[in-house]
C-alpha cells in the first residue's frame, strides 16, 4: 500500500515547464474583480489544492486561449456572452466542463487534479463566486497563450 502511494506521488510530481506568471499589475487588476467590458462576460479559471502541486494542469478554452495552471494559479478572460467549454489535460488524461457566460456577468471555474488507478487526471467545475474570489485572491495570475 505504501509503495502504491509513493508511485502516485511520483507520478503527480512529474515535472513540466513552469507556467509564465503575469506581471504584478495584471494580477492586481484581476484581483479587483472589475466588471467585464460592455457586451462581454468574464471568466476566471483557477487551480487550488495540493494534489500534484509540482505539475501544472493544461487548460484550454475551446476555440480560444490556453494556459498551464500551476498550484494556486489562475487566468482571467473576457469574451462574448454564451456557452464556454473548458478542457483540462494532465498527461494523456482529460476533463471538461461548460459554463454559460452572460453579458456583464463573471463566472468562476476550478480545475483540479484527480487520481484514478494511480494515474493523474483533472476535473473542471463551476464554483460559487465567493469560493472563486477567495481562490483568486490567494493565487497568482498566469499568462494566457
Amino acid at each position: 500500500m505504501i509503495r502504491k502511494a509513493l508511485i502516485a506521488v511520483a507520478l503527480l510530481a512529474g515535472g513540466c515547464a513552469q507556467p509564465q506568471v503575469a506581471d504584478p499589475q495584471a494580477d492586481q487588476m484581476a484581483k479587483g474583480f472589475p466588471p467585464p467590458a460592455p457586451g462581454k462576460g468574464a471568466l476566471y479559471v483557477y487551480r487550488s489544492g495540493l494534489m500534484g502541486f509540482a505539475r501544472p494542469i493544461d487548460v484550454q478554452i475551446v476555440g480560444g486561449a490556453t494556459a498551464s495552471l500551476p498550484h494556486d494559479g489562475y487566468i482571467r478572460l473576457e469574451g462574448p456572452p454564451g456557452p464556454i467549454e473548458i478542457d483540462c489535460r494532465v498527461g494523456d488524461k482529460t476533463g471538461a466542463g461548460q459554463v454559460e457566460i452572460g453579458e456583464g456577468r463573471t463566472r468562476y471555474v476550478e480545475v483540479s487534479m484527480k487520481v484514478a488507478a494511480l494515474m493523474p487526471g483533472c476535473a473542471v467545475a463551476e464554483v460559487p463566486p465567493e469560493q472563486g474570489r477567495s481562490a483568486v485572491l490567494g493565487g497568482r495570475r498566469v499568462e494566457v497563450q
